[in-house]
């Protein structure tokens, strides 16, 4: 591993407090992001969509994700807002919009457009993309906030905080339709209509966006332009000129693509989790395909009882992955991409709601080492010259490989009987080829 100084050299060192609020906010836009794809699948079979067609739905919030991200990074490397900063005010922005559409999107079925309707479909799908839009313009402010201000030798503590915080917000997001079932919310509805409880946990997740929100924008000073730049050794100008996609592609470090690749696999097969593990655990443990019926919602509650327990073995496990020393960072990259594969195949043979435990805290073991290592190896081979720009062109080897699994999906899906068990050994075995591509990254620091 190069030993060179590292470009974050001159920062200084932040109190564990500021990095906790610094990423505090992270919570609200995760548990957005949990119920928007642990309660997707689960809204739109409920409102009429063929299982064969779901990828249509899944495809467009990593294609707003690809879209969006690059230029809130681009906008914000030039952005100086007095009293609010560089990345803050897209914050701001992201939650205000993802707030209202998580009202709107439970009630794709309560317009009265009919089930099955394309109003109803329409409906659920440009909401949909309006929530994964504003909840990406969020986002990304917080992964670049701790490539702007932490100093490489805090920078895994402050990613460890933020995937601590992902977490949480989604074993929150993800228990409360069960939790809410469990305190009376009605968990079935009038066919095409999505449940109560499903409503609610929306709403409950836009309080929560709010409240962690301002708790961020109102706690968290980034550093001026000057100071910024007299940190990161580079002159005001360098964000403020150049900053051309292409040109910055080509000369990304080698570390941006041999990650980008393992993401590919890695990301592709979490797709396939999002969109087909209510379907697959209504077929397998209570033995119904039809969305309307009290087995299937049944089985979407304990999907999110499942997500609760991925998020929490991947808290456990990042702890585990905090004490890998450095030279066997790959070892634990590859391992933890290899346990979540064995995960995802278990998924396909279990027909015990509580056996499922077991595959999902493996699938956790996985999303641990994918919310740990790919971030902190790539920023750490960047400068801080267009560090936004940057990462929000490195969020397309998260939103690339979702769009990529959606339209194979097309063909995958019948050539594999048309049934949704049956994607998880594609989803195993690609994420397999993931765990293998660790082996051609190479961690360097930037000079």
């Amino acid at each position: 591993m190069s030993q060179e100084k590292t470009a974050g050299a001159g920062l200084p060192t932040l109190p564990k407090s500021t990095i906790w609020m610094m990423n505090f906010g992270f919570l609200g836009v995760q548990t957005a992001f949990t119920l928007q794809s642990s309660q997707m699948s689960r809204i739109f079979q409920t409102i009429g969509a063929d299982p064969n067609n779901l990828g249509w739905f899944f495809i467009l919030p990593p294609l707003a994700g690809l879209i969006v991200q690059p230029i809130v990074g681009y906008y914000s490397d030039r952005t100086w807002i007095p009293k609010l900063g560089r990345r803050l005010p897209y914050l701001l922005l992201g939650a205000a919009v993802a707030v209202i559409v998580m009202c709107l999107l439970p009630n794709s079925g309560s317009f009265g457009f009919g089930y099955a309707s394309l109003a109803a479909l329409w409906f659920g799908a440009i909401t949909v993309a309006l929530l994964d839009l504003s909840s990406n313009v969020a986002m990304q402010p917080f992964k670049m906030m701790v490539g702007d201000m932490v100093n490489d030798d805090q920078k895994s503590y402050a990613y460890g905080i933020q995937s601590l915080l992902n977490n949480i917000g989604s074993v929150l997001a993800a228990i409360f339709p069960f939790i809410l079932t469990w305190f009376g919310l009605h968990n079935t509805a009038a066919k095409g209509v999505v449940p109560q409880s499903v409503r609610w946990a929306f709403y409950l997740g836009a309080i929560i966006l709010v409240l962690t929100t301002i708790l961020t924008v109102t706690r968290v000073h980034e550093y001026d332009p000057a100071t910024y730049a007299k940190y990161h050794g580079i002159s005001e100008e360098d964000n403020t000129t150049g900053g051309n996609w292409i040109e910055l592609l080509k000369h990304a470090p080698k570390a941006f693509w041999t990650v980008g690749l393992v993401q590919l696999f890695c990301w592709f097969a979490f797709q396939y989790l999002w969109t087909y593990s209510a379907g697959a655990i209504a077929q397998n443990v209570w033995h119904t395909t039809n969305a309307s019926s009290a087995g299937y919602q049944a089985a979407g509650n304990w999907y999110g009882v499942l997500a609760a327990v991925q998020s929490i073995a991947a808290v456990v496990w990042s702890y585990v992955l905090a004490k890998v020393p450095n030279k066997y960072h790959k070892v634990g990259y590859a391992g933890s991409l290899f346990l979540g594969a064995c995960g995802f195949i278990s998924i396909a043979f279990i027909h015990s709601q509580y056996a499922l435990i077991f595959s999902y805290i493996l699938v956790g073991i996985a999303w641990a080492g994918i919310n740990t290592y790919p971030l902190t190896i790539v920023t750490n081979a960047l400068s801080g010259k267009h560090m936004g720009t940057y990462l929000g062109l490195f969020n397309g080897t998260i939103c690339l490989p979702q769009i990529i699994a959606s339209l194979l999906s097309f063909a995958l899906y019948p050539m594999m009987g048309g049934s949704q068990v049956n994607m998880f050994f594609v989803a195993a075995i690609v994420l397999a080829c993931g765990a293998l591509a660790v082996g051609g990254i190479k961690e360097t620091f930037a000079e």
